[in-house]
């Protein structure tokens, strides 16, 4: 079955909780500024989350501890802790920690502060891997990142007038190309292992994501692999892992 098919429902989900949120507060007089009424309530990312988990749940040879929902802290180094969308657990042992994440307008305003998020989040945890705190197994880190498809999200921005000369690859490029340019850096480096850049128009379950890289179909591969490599783990690899505290 095709990925855009297997996310297409979670896509239109997402959409129809944003708008219920934002007409929720529009009756209760309490609508935020911009667009942030229509995350502020939450949920608007649980199909896409729940969908991920059942990844993690395709293959009937192995059981996973997967959790989503609620607070889920990993130990950091620069902080204390950091609460990931989607953890998954085998034997007390961190097999993937995964970031969900979403930009609906405002995409001046938000762009930078989802890409620190993004660079900060990976720098941080294999940092505390390095310092021991999730065991000797390399967890496997995830990122989805939906964007909504719409003029402000595709328009080619002009210079920004920086002090010395920028990176070429960013001219004539808008949000959504820069999404795409910095979650393919991050993964080419190793800071994520698999992500995902998929931009939808307002209101439709569409999907559209012309980088393979990038795509659903190669984040269903990435995992499918992840899983494999935990199944031919032997018993031993696991007897020093504890799940870290939080």
């Amino acid at each position: 079955m095709p990925a855009d098919f297997i996310w297409k429902t979670p896509i239109e989900l997402f959409w129809q909780v944003r708008s219920q949120q934002t007409q929720k507060q529009i009756e209760a007089g309490v609508l935020d500024a911009g667009t942030r009424g229509s995350v502020t309530g939450g949920k608007h990312m649980d199909a896409l989350t729940a969908g991920v988990a059942n990844l993690f749940r395709a293959d009937p040879e192995i059981v996973f501890d997967i959790r989503h929902g609620g607070r889920l802290s990993l130990p950091g180094y620069y902080r204390r802790t950091k609460d990931w969308d989607l953890v998954v657990l085998h034997r007390g042992v961190l097999v993937a920690a995964i970031e969900l994440k979403s930009q609906v307008g405002s995409f001046g305003n938000n762009f930078n502060n989802r890409t620190e998020e993004a660079i900060g989040n990976a720098a941080d945890i294999w940092r505390a891997y390095e310092e021991g705190f999730f065991g000797h197994i390399r967890p496997w880190l995830g990122f989805i990142m939906i964007l909504e498809k719409a003029k402000g999200s595709t328009t080619p921005l002009g210079d920004s007038g920086a002090l010395f000369p920028t990176d070429p690859i960013f001219r004539s490029t808008g949000y959504l190309d820069r999404y795409r340019i910095l979650m393919k850096r991050l993964v080419r480096e190793k800071q994520y292992d698999a992500a995902v850049v998929a931009a939808t128009a307002i209101g439709l379950g569409t999907i559209e994501e012309p980088v393979f890289d990038l795509s659903f179909a190669n984040f269903e591969a990435a995992i499918a692999a992840r899983i494999a490599y935990i199944k031919a783990l032997p018993d031993e690899a696991f007897a020093d892992d504890t799940l870290p505290s939080a």
